[in-house]
């Protein structure tokens, strides 16, 4: 099984203004050709699986020549592709973006039934990745963009970002259909962020297992038990309690994601206890099941059953065309305007036989640095 690359931090931040015209009408064919020159060369599958990586993304954006360090490196990259990227040329489609948009993707998701594909299957797939990232990883970001990439064959790639509204840092998750085993253990195939949060409530880490298995168990014991149980936490251990609960801001920096849950949904409660989820992926697709309610199991699991979550959080960069903002340089868009030309070039010359410029590309890999993984 393929694991998760957890290596390196990027500061991501949050960007004033938008793209300016003259960078985006360049971005578009850059990403088309670069996107078609791997389909061509490795198949729809290579560019989902690139698209998943963290690193790759962030590159692909630097290459394009979009801020290293913006959050607009997701929104504006992903916005490219979906612009581009088409079943004719690339045979992969995107769907989503920020905002409203975001919440369009189950129904763009079912319209590609037309093409053969399994919408309503990708549809709830979009939704469960969403509230893994919403729900069962308490970070301290808020979702605010998904887009969903898939080909012909039904392989995808989701590619989404939250906001820390506090300290204005992005963090983007990467998933693909390739590495997901358990869609709610250790599911990502990567994670970039603006930097490493000291408590991060992780119930997909595999530490979690238990926890998960026994959240799935309170919500079988009923609604008044488990009201009981979370009533009454704590004369079980003043101290352990401590880890969960929101400070004074004069004493432990606890960020106010990590606290003592107030609430639970027991609406939504007495529907998993109906329901009776034979684990924990079907707990969470319970309506109403959200942060507090997750948070809240992982409590009673942990004080009461000695089952505890993960604490810790699951969480590199080139240039070819500087960036916007003019870091590390201005782009120079006449050399931008060449190398769009040459691919295109290339593209056709390659589908004619002529391999030249493609054998040319391939020998530039000899003086690119080596990719170190931490």
């Amino acid at each position: 099984m393929v694991q998760m690359r957890r290596s390196g931090v990027a500061d991501l931040r949050l960007h004033p203004g938008r793209a300016p015209h003259w960078l985006v009408k360049r971005m578009m064919p850059m990403a088309s050709a670069i996107c078609e020159f791997i389909v061509d060369e490795y198949g729809t599958t290579e560019l989902l699986r690139r698209l998943a990586d963290p690193v790759y993304f962030q590159a692909l954006s630097n290459v394009l020549g979009y801020d290293w360090d913006s959050s607009g490196s997701t929104t504006v990259t992903c916005g490219v592709l979906k612009s581009v990227l088409s079943f004719e040329t690339h045979g992969v489609v995107a769907v989503g973006g920020k905002g409203r948009a975001s919440l369009r993707v189950p129904e763009q998701l079912r319209a590609l039934e037309d093409f053969g594909l399994d919408g309503a299957q990708l549809a709830d797939t979009s939704r469960m990745v969403a509230k893994v990232d919403n729900a069962a990883v308490q970070d301290g970001y808020s979702l605010y963009q998904h887009v969903f990439f898939v080909d012909a064959d039904g392989d995808w790639t989701v590619v989404q970002q939250g906001m820390n509204d506090k300290s204005g840092d992005a963090r983007r998750y990467h998933w693909c259909s390739e590495h997901v085993d358990n869609i709610v253990e250790e599911p990502h195939s990567g994670m970039i962020s603006g930097k490493v949060e000291e408590h991060v409530l992780d119930m997909t880490a595999g530490s979690s297992s238990s926890c998960r298995d026994t959240s799935v168990d309170l919500v079988k014991e009923g609604v008044p038990r488990l009201r009981r149980m979370f009533e009454n936490l704590r004369p079980y251990g003043q101290s352990t309690l401590l880890d969960w609960i929101e400070p004074d801001g004069r004493t432990l920096q606890v960020p106010a994601y990590k606290v003592l849950p107030r609430r639970m949904n027991w609406n939504a409660v007495r529907r998993a206890y109906e329901i009776e989820p034979r684990g924990y992926e079907e707990l969470l697709r319970v309506e109403g099941i959200g942060p507090a309610t997750v948070r809240g199991l992982a409590l009673i699991s942990e004080m009461i059953y000695g089952e505890p979550p993960s604490w810790s959080d699951p969480v590199r960069m080139t240039f070819a065309f500087g960036g916007k903002d003019g870091v590390p340089f201005p782009v120079p868009r006449k050399n931008y305007d060449e190398a769009i030309v040459f691919l295109r070039q290339a593209l056709e010359e390659a589908k004619l036989g002529r391999r030249d410029r493609v054998v040319a590309l391939k020998r530039l890999r000899q003086f690119a640095p080596p990719r170190v993984v931490t």
